[in-house]
């Protein structure tokens, strides 16, 4: 059945936005799903060159062709959600949110902040986690959504809605959230990690689809990983954002800020070893490269791509035991390797 779960291979900001957004519109989809929370931002460019980072909406979004559904394993922030719903002006009709989903409320986020978790492990502290426990722990000291008065006009239930697609024989693309190496249950990075899975099989099971409707599993990693700024656990042979612009040779400086909280990130130079162990536990068939242009800033945005950017890509296929089928070099650029 033809859905496709875009996931992260490393830390997380592997540019699943721009590529959610991508194969939604090579697979000509009828939904994109965002699941998870806001303690992730997803950028977008769209055809005009603007650029749009959501924590809540699916980056297909900008598309009025294509539906955007908040699944049931959604964490809503109605704050965050409805600037994201005025800023692209999407209407009702155009978005799905299940009744199941659970609302993020100010108890949530003081509760994150004043557990120390930013200082111990780099937590974004946006609520989420919160809002996981407490659905987990069953006492119904939280929200639904469809409790919420505002959220009426877009209350679905999202599994009857997109098998429906399916038996239809409709595209769907699962936007997953964060990386592998921040699954509390498949990585090795415990406890520097987020509060759910971040796997393929853990954004399926969000989403209320069965694993015989995959068609694809398309990973996403990047040249140079990151991990939050501050204590968010260990990033193997890291460097710094003056390194990458000595590296690429670039006249501006590519210090990169993490979209939910503005941090700086941390960044490293390629480890394989997350990377495969991503390939073990999600089995793509289809991998993404990102952030060439770090290679080689000459390449920025462009569809030519270097000699040393071609070895480097040669050279990460390799050490990670699967080819690279595509390849980034900026925002809103993903050229095929053929």
């Amino acid at each position: 059945m033809p859905v496709s779960i875009v996931v992260g291979g490393q830390f997380g900001s592997e540019g699943k936005g721009k590529s959610a957004y991508y194969f939604a519109k090579k697979f000509k989809a009828a939904a994109a799903v965002r699941v998870g929370g806001t303690n992730s931002g997803h950028t977008v460019v769209s055809e005009d060159g603007t650029e749009y980072i959501f924590r809540m909406l699916p980056t297909a979004a900008i598309d009025t062709s294509i539906m955007s559904v908040l699944p049931s394993g959604s964490y809503i922030d109605l704050n965050i959600l409805n600037s994201e719903i005025k800023r692209i002006n999407i209407p009702a009709s155009n978005l799905k949110i299940d009744p199941c989903a659970v609302i993020i409320d100010l108890s949530m986020i003081d509760e994150e902040h004043q557990s120390g978790l930013g200082e111990d492990i780099g937590s974004t502290q946006s609520g989420t986690g919160a809002a996981v426990i407490r659905r987990l722990n069953r006492k119904k000291n939280f929200k639904f959504a469809n409790e919420c008065i505002e959220l009426k006009p877009y209350i679905t239930d999202t599994k009857e809605l997109l098998r429906n697609l399916l038996n239809n024989e409709k595209h769907i693309v699962i936007e997953g959230t964060q990386g592998f190496g921040l699954s509390p249950i498949n990585s090795n990075y415990f406890p520097y990690c987020t509060s759910r899975d971040t796997t393929a099989a853990g954004f399926l099971m969000e989403t209320g689809l069965s694993p015989f409707d995959v068609e694809n599993v398309i990973m996403t990693i990047r040249s140079y990983p990151i991990r939050v700024g501050g204590n968010s656990g260990p990033l193997s042979n890291e460097i710094n954002w003056n390194d990458i612009k000595q590296l690429s040779g670039a006249s501006i400086d590519l210090t990169e800020y993490t979209s939910a909280t503005k941090r700086i990130r941390k960044v490293a130079e390629f480890d394989a070893d997350v990377v495969k162990r991503a390939i073990l536990v999600n089995q793509p068939n289809i991998i993404i490269l990102n952030h060439l242009d770090y290679l080689d800033y000459n390449c920025h945005d462009s569809e030519k791509v270097s000699e040393s950017i071609i070895a480097f890509v040669n050279k990460i296929s390799k050490s990670i035991g699967k080819n690279i089928d595509y390849i980034g070099t900026g925002k809103d650029t993903i050229i095929p390797m053929f």
